[in-house]
Order: C-alpha cells, then structure tokens, then sequence
C-alpha cells in the first residue's frame, strides 16, 4: 500500500510543459535524457517556438516539405503536420536512430497537444536553457506556423470534462 502512494508522488516518468520553449534546445535536452533511459512526457507541443523571421521560417519549411521521393514514395521523409508529430520528429532527429539505443529512446518518447487530463494535476518541468522569454530576436509558435501548412488546430477536437 505504501509503495502505491510513493508511486502516486514520484511519478517514473519526466513531465515537461513546451510552453515558450525553443525547439532546438527543447529537443536535445530530451533527447540527452531518452538516452541515459528516463521516461519523457512532454505537454503544450502547439506553444514550441522557433526564432527567426517568419519570412526565412516559412520558406525553410515549405523546400522541406517539398523533398519527396520520385521512385518510392514510402521511403521518402515524412513531414508532419500536427505539432506534436512535427516536434517528436524534431527530437528522434538527435537520438542515434539506426542503433537500437535511439530507437529504445524513442519509444520512452510521448508527446501531447495541450494538456491532457492525467497530467493536469502534477507540476511540469520547465526547461530554463530553452526558455524563449530571454531572447531579443523574433520568435513564432510552432502551432501558428503549422496551421499555414494544413493544421486544423485543436478548436476542433472534443475534450471530455471528466
């Protein structure tokens, strides 16, 4: 019975809130705790962003959404749309991928648009060297970006009050 309770406070798993967080450090502090076998549950993944000017931004992404593979389209890259899918790309980007560590890593990986309700009442991690309020140059949300490329965004979605 104790053993429950101790579970209930110190969950086994990282809780990390992506709000105001750049998506380059977000990315490589998560992926450097995948790798040592932590459990990382990242929340807000709409709210990431990325610095720059919106002009360079966009035209970034849409040559990369354009790579696509002529012989066998089922080889060819991915390119997500949603946030969550799009930042969990970022992150296996830096984990070894073609060894069986990266892909282990990985599988610790979960990543959610907003907050879901089993998270709602612990306390997320913040990531202070991935903090976006210090910086002087411009930065965008991730969400409002992707909704230029096809996100539909998460008005739409149905979120039960239980």
């Amino acid at each position: 019975m104790a053993n429950e309770k101790e579970k209930k406070k110190n969950p086994d798993f990282i809780l990390v809130d992506a709000t105001n967080a750049i998506i380059g450090r977000l990315a490589s502090v998560v992926a450097k705790w995948l790798l040592l076998g932590k459990r990382v549950i990242i929340i807000n993944a709409e709210k990431v962003v990325i610095t720059g000017k919106l002009d360079a931004i966009m035209e970034d992404l849409e040559t990369w959404w354009n790579i696509r593979g002529s012989v066998n389209p089922e080889r060819a890259p991915k390119h997500y749309v949603r946030p969550d899918l799009f930042l969990k790309r970022k992150i296996r980007g830096m984990l070894p991928w073609k060894q069986a560590k990266g892909r282990l890593a990985y599988k610790r990986l979960r990543v959610y648009i907003g907050c879901p309700i089993e998270f709602r009442k612990l306390k997320p991690v913040k990531i202070p060297e991935a903090d976006a309020s210090k910086l002087r140059c411009k930065y965008f949300q991730i969400g409002e970006i992707l909704k230029r490329f096809g996100w539909k965004g998460i008005s739409e979605w149905k979120v039960p009050l239980k």
